[in-house]
């Protein structure tokens, strides 16, 4: 499921759109104000950027993705009666809505399975598991979409996005606690070419002096309630 908080389709169009060159963490923060005071491309077609940079500093880019929502809201209200579209055709005509925010979009609100989303983590995972040999996005989804029935175009990308997130690192990909290790033709040389992990030094403790009366006598302390 994709991890950006939303409750329609107009939300996650926002919050992808916010999510460039970010984290889906760091746009949950920000989107609960942006809906509060946008809450629909109506009231968002209405603003100027400059209204909404404060609301979005914090994403990135802001100026930039201000421009293009409201831009975006603008286009939906003029062209699409203030509701979302709901092709991919109609979405990536809008301002700062590439294939990747329509898949999301179509996908994850819509429940169209029209594409699949390719975002940094499937493009790394794909071709570590041997699923394509290609580095633009557009081949990579054709790729995958001739491996996949449509009814989990929607999923796999999902799940190919939560093992990169947690498992299957950039840098460091913990193979050894992979469930798709044993089928990844990576796996192998990846463990070969990882920094050797070492034990960390431990010091040798002193001698400690034997117990003096008072502290044989002293009570020992219980540990606090609920402490771990």
């Amino acid at each position: 499921m994709v991890e950006l908080d939303h409750k329609n389709a107009y939300e996650l169009l926002v919050a992808t759109i916010l999510a460039a060159q970010s984290t889906d963490k760091m746009i949950n923060t920000i989107t609960p104000a942006v809906f509060a005071k946008y809450p629909d491309p109506t009231a968002l077609s209405k603003a100027e950027p400059a209204e909404l940079e404060p609301l979005i500093f914090k994403s990135g880019f802001y100026r930039n993705k201000a421009k293009h929502l409201v831009g975006m809201a603008r286009a939906v209200v003029a062209h699409h009666g203030g509701k979302i579209p709901e092709t991919m055709e109609a979405l990536t005509s809008l301002p700062g809505v590439a294939r990747k925010t329509a898949n999301v979009v179509l996908g994850s609100a819509l429940g169209k399975n029209v594409g699949i989303v390719v975002d940094t983590h499937v493009s790394r995972l794909a071709e570590r598991l041997g699923l394509t040999q290609q580095t633009d996005p557009v081949k990579i989804e054709a790729d995958l979409m001739e491996l996949l029935p449509a009814a989990q175009w929607t999923d796999f990308a999902h799940r190919l996005i939560w093992h990169g997130r947690r498992v299957c690192f950039a840098k460091q990909p913990d193979c050894d606690h992979c469930s798709l290790a044993p089928r990844c033709p990576s796996a192998s040389t990846i463990r070969e070419t990882s920094p050797a992990k070492t034990k960390p030094i431990t010091k040798t403790k002193a001698a400690k002096a034997p117990p003096t009366q008072a502290r044989l006598s002293r009570p020992r302390s219980l540990p606090a309630k609920g402490r771990r």
